[in-house]
């Protein structure tokens, strides 16, 4: 829920709380206030009634039974005027206010006693109760009608209140991964000050490590590839002279291993999702799965492996060089965990608006905490004693991962039936051929 949404449900909770607990005590103090007033009545009337020169069996007319006052006059023990509604036996009452039940009804009684006479004048209860309801509902009727204009203006303050925030938050949803550039627009909010050089702050120290994260790596490899390139020239210069031996071929593993992690980082370093999307153009991902598997067949063939490639051409919207390294990275860790005499198969399939590519081996597979692991960088399934025996920089998944984020695409880890692992790269959106 926004806080817009928030703060006006909070605001109007309270206003109509408020005005419940108003009614209930304009209610209670009405009620108060109207029975003193209708007791003040009572006397009046029952004063008048004492005055009046009536004489004994001088009955007065009678009253409707939907009369709200109810009386009667006696004297010397003798009923001179009455409703008949009213049938009391004075010798059970004393002077002053009483509440009794009369003919089904609740009444308030004022019984009024002198030497001469006794009036007893009556009204019903739910006389009160009307009276108190109707100054109640005409008091705060108007307030109940105005909540609902009230939650519009509420609502509109609020909005108005959460500006600033609004406005923040759709210049940052506007920005792009690598633009560090300080927020630079003028507010009165307190609240919002604090704020926005915080997030400047930030971005500051964001831009140093992502400049040297991005820079580190790439520099360090650029720098290394020429003394690289020289060692191996000397070393081939040594084998054609002195012919291969032991440590001839331990550095020349070494050498190319110091290479592969090198070429890794660079390829790293470049995979950066807004440099690639600018030339992105549709690739057909059979023909570019075809053009790995013929430039790694040569390690498929030395391990006897039997490997397939089923399902539909599709083409999406993509770079060729990020597409090539996605699938040969995949494809040569297949390789690398099928044993000899192993199974590799790939499928492209098509469901909906999504497009598959995906690849299965017969190796040894892979535990839950190793798939959650395997895109960080440097990590290898066994480290140093990899199942395959060859030497890596562990950085292939972790540029995998990278590719895929270029792509905005899923990959799953999973199972598969022949045994090892199933690698599943979904690609949302993409064109059908």
């Amino acid at each position: 829920m926004s806080i817009r949404k928030r703060l006006t449900l909070i605001l109007l909770s309270m206003m109509v709380l408020t005005c419940f607990l108003a009614l209930v005590k304009g209610y209670q103090k009405s009620m108060s206030h109207g029975e003193q007033l209708l007791d003040s009545e009572l006397k009046v009337v029952a004063g008048v009634l004492m005055q009046q020169p009536l004489s004994i069996n001088a009955m007065a007319p009678k009253m409707q039974e939907s009369a709200q006052l109810l009386y009667q006059i006696w004297q010397s023990g003798e009923l001179l005027s009455g409703s008949d509604e009213l049938n009391l036996d004075l010798s059970q009452y004393q002077a002053g206010f009483q509440t009794l039940n009369i003919a089904g009804h609740r009444m308030r009684v004022f019984v009024f006693a002198t030497s001469l006479r006794t009036v007893i004048v009556a009204e019903p209860i739910a006389k009160r109760f009307e009276l108190a309801e109707a100054v109640i509902l005409s008091a705060m009727l108007p307030m109940l009608w105005a909540v609902p204009l009230l939650a519009l203006f509420i609502s509109f303050f609020v909005k108005y209140a959460l500006a600033p925030l609004t406005r923040l938050s759709k210049q940052l949803a506007l920005r792009q991964a690598n633009d560090f550039t300080a927020i630079n627009w003028q507010v009165t909010d307190e609240e919002i000050k604090p704020v926005i050089s915080r997030l400047n702050d930030l971005f500051k120290r964001v831009e140093t490590a992502y400049l040297r994260e991005r820079f580190f790596a790439s520099d360090a490899a650029h720098e290394l590839r020429t003394p690289l390139s020289s060692l191996k020239i000397n070393v081939y210069n040594l084998a054609a002279q002195q012919g291969d031996n032991q440590e001839l071929q331990a550095m020349t593993q070494g050498i190319n291993r110091l290479t592969n992690i090198v070429e890794q980082m660079l390829i790293l370093g470049r995979t950066q999702p807004e440099q690639w999307q600018k030339q992105f153009k549709e690739q057909s991902l059979l023909a570019i799965t075809q053009e790995v598997v013929s430039q790694l067949y040569e390690k498929i063939e030395a391990k006897n492996h039997t490997i397939s490639l089923e399902g539909d051409d599709f083409t999406i919207n993509g770079d060729e060089f990020t597409l090539v390294t996605l699938i040969s990275n995949l494809l040569s860790n297949a390789i690398k965990y099928a044993p000899a005499n192993g199974q590799i198969k790939i499928t492209l399939k098509q469901m909906h608006r999504q497009r598959i590519w995906q690849i299965e081996d017969s190796g040894p597979g892979m535990t839950d905490d190793q798939k959650q692991r395997i895109f960080n960088r440097f990590y290898r399934v066994g480290g140093d004693q990899h199942p395959s025996g060859k030497q890596g920089a562990g950085l292939g998944m972790a540029i995998v991962q990278h590719i895929i984020a270029i792509y905005s695409a899923e990959i799953n880890l999973t199972d598969s039936d022949l045994g090892g692992l199933k690698v599943q790269v979904v690609f949302a959106g993409a064109k059908c051929d």
